[in-house]
């Protein structure tokens, strides 16, 4: 239940007022993955583990907890011994999740998910508390921190932490992205004979543009405060990106045809704003001789996803080694494989056929994460209004 809405910020409110979040993992994918079609705790010695599990015992809690403590071999063991690992919002069809469960079920680990939404799952893990039935889950970004506030999750470090940029992380360990999705454009070749390369060539151009639907789709409200950081704005200010879109409606060519699959494929989309993981998923499902898929020159804006482990898990080291290993080289393929960037795609070598799903690091020199999550919870929830009124007036 990946929607179209979850890296909407100000959808974290949902978590507690019950109102269905959404998120933006529900356009469409193909059935073989989703968008396949897309996490050091500095580790320590064994003598300090025993000493860390004696400090355990005296609280009352389970010293198979701070395995952690130990090195990465030894929490592998312990995961195996628990034997299994229950995962929300990890389905085999999002991010090629399913090659990371055949990999730990090899190792001796089965795995079981239940797909929801990033809201659902920190509902369900704050709901069952000491009954909790699951171990790990996978949020977007701004709700990793939501739930480290609300007190819900257990931190761990796996071995890479120190390749994992330090805004894609809680200092602590509570969360740290897996994979990100930056802006990108989709480009129809067969129907734009000058591809924009950047946000300005749009301005310039014959061609229509689909953003989607702004004020209810994530993907559209990112690609709207894309454009704004692009020239200048933030998270507090859209104006920017507000008269340039009116610039490009006032032209009669804002189309209001979203930029989906089934749309791209029929050929009614020109140039198209997604994800990126979305952009050449939908291009290799349809023809990616007929699509081209690019970061704007002058930048765009980045976000993710982020494991949460569950502080009441019943398979604890199960669930922090499912971290360590999808922070692993072989863990950051396997989501590169379902077309989602790896957090760690800088250090990771990856095999030439994986290679050529994505775009080269250099596409992503001028992308920048979200810096002010507060803001743009603020901004996003006024976005559909401002929208209609600086923007969808002037549509022909």
């Amino acid at each position: 239940m990946r929607g179209n809405t979850d890296f909407c910020a100000f959808s974290i409110n949902c978590v507690l007022s019950g109102r269905p979040e959404g998120d933006f993992r529900a356009v469409p994918r193909p059935a073989h993955s989703r968008p396949n079609q897309p996490r050091s705790c500095e580790l320590n010695t064994i003598s300090k583990y025993a000493v860390a599990a004696c400090a355990v015992a005296a609280t009352g809690l389970s010293a198979a907890v701070w395995a952690a403590d130990a090195n990465v071999d030894a929490l592998l063991k312990a995961a195996q011994k628990e034997g299994q690992v229950n995962s929300v919002g990890m389905p085999d069809t999002w991010a090629n999740w399913v090659g990371t469960w055949k990999d730990l079920q090899k190792l001796g680990i089965k795995t079981q998910d239940s797909d929801m939404s990033s809201a659902e799952q920190i509902s369900k893990i704050m709901a069952e508390g000491e009954n909790a039935t699951a171990d790990i889950g996978d949020v977007g970004f701004e709700f990793g921190e939501f739930s480290r506030k609300k007190g819900i999750t257990m931190p761990y470090k796996p071995s890479t932490w120190d390749q994992i940029p330090a805004w894609a992380k809680d200092k602590d360990g509570h969360w740290c992205l897996g994979y990100t999705g930056t802006v990108a454009f989709i480009i129809n070749k067969e129907l734009v004979k000058n591809p924009p390369k950047s946000w300005n060539d749009l301005l310039t151009g014959t061609y229509r543009v689909s953003v989607g639907a702004v004020g209810s789709a994530a993907q559209a409200n990112y690609a709207v405060l894309a454009a704004a950081i692009a020239m200048g704005g933030n998270e507090k200010n859209l104006n920017p990106a507000y008269e340039f879109f009116a610039k490009i409606a006032k032209q009669g060519r804002l189309s209001m045809v979203d930029p989906v699959v089934a749309n791209l494929e029929k050929g009614e989309v020109e140039v198209g704003m997604l994800w990126d993981f979305n952009a050449l998923n939908y291009r290799d499902q349809i023809d990616r001789n007929r699509f081209e898929v690019l970061i704007p020159a002058e930048g765009s804006v980045t976000s993710g996803y982020t494991t949460i482990l569950n502080k009441w898990a019943k398979h604890p080291n199960a669930a922090k080694y499912a971290r360590e290993f999808i922070l692993s080289d072989r863990g950051q393929i396997n989501l590169a494989n379902g077309y989602a960037r790896p957090i760690r795609a800088a250090y990771v070598k990856m095999p030439a056929e994986t290679a050529a799903k994505m775009l080269p690091e250099s596409q992503y020199a001028k992308a920048r994460p979200i810096s002010d999550f507060d803001a743009w919870a603020k901004t996003s929830s006024r976005i559909s209004r401002h929208w209609q009124s600086k923007v969808s007036i002037y549509m022909k």
